[in-house]
């Protein structure tokens, strides 16, 4: 009989979390897989939105090996519970930031319009770009179970191997500030493309724009993992 109750209580549970928390802009259009609620073997959508039309090029193993796949069933709701509570986090504290809730992680891109930006040439974070570093370290402290992926990008403008350096700095002062700011660096992974992964037409200075972008990926780690096992009893 205590099994059965058990069964139902958790049954009740991952349906009434599945219909929460969905009031966000970056949940509110969320699907299952998107929520974490089914099996996959790995979190391609989330990819997708660090790198554009990408997926599928056999370069992005490395990239895909720290996002993880996608966690499935209770433990994949439960997971999916705590990331809507940083997305909608982040949207509050972050307006101009772009927040994506993806498989089991979410995704923040920032260009030139959105709160973290470079100057022509430059790698060093300005004091505008800290003003939301700022703000987005507060959130990472306050979730501390996960990993963040630092991901740097810019437009095709200049020679490959400048730009691909650029990228390189660029992501790097982003993982640097935001460790400085009290973040344990093992929760850090930095990767960069250069100009190898646009999402925007780089034949248009708007399209360039956007390629010059900074994603940051927050995926579950292995205790967040855990925990959601053991509350549904996996």
């Amino acid at each position: 009989m205590k099994k059965i109750i058990k069964q139902i209580t958790l049954y009740i549970l991952i349906t009434t979390l599945m219909l929460g928390f969905t009031s966000c802009e970056a949940t509110k259009n969320a699907n299952n897989k998107q929520k974490g609620g089914v099996i996959g073997a790995g979190a391609g959508a989330l990819i997708g939105v660090i790198i554009g039309n990408n997926v599928g090029s056999g370069k992005n193993g490395k990239l895909g090996a720290l996002i993880g796949g996608v966690i499935g069933g209770g433990a994949g709701v439960l997971i999916g519970k705590k990331m809507d509570e940083q997305a909608k986090k982040i949207e509050t504290e972050i307006p101009g930031a772009k927040v994506e809730r993806v498989d089991n992680g979410i995704v923040v891109t920032f260009d030139e319009n959105s709160g973290v930006y470079f100057d022509t040439n430059r790698s060093n974070v300005n004091a505008k770009s800290q003003e939301t570093l700022n703000k987005l370290s507060s959130v990472f402290k306050e979730f501390p179970n996960t990993k963040i992926v630092v991901v740097g990008h810019t437009d095709s403008i200049g020679k490959e191997t400048y730009n691909m350096e650029l990228s390189k700095k660029r992501a790097q002062s982003v993982t640097n500030y935001l460790v400085t700011n009290g973040l344990l660096s093992s929760r850090f992974e930095t990767l960069w493309y250069g100009e190898n992964q646009p999402k925007y037409n780089n034949s248009t200075s708007e399209g360039r724009a956007k390629n010059r972008r900074v994603n940051v990926a927050i995926v579950p780690n292995e205790k967040m993992i855990e925990q959601a096992k053991r509350e549904i009893g996996q």
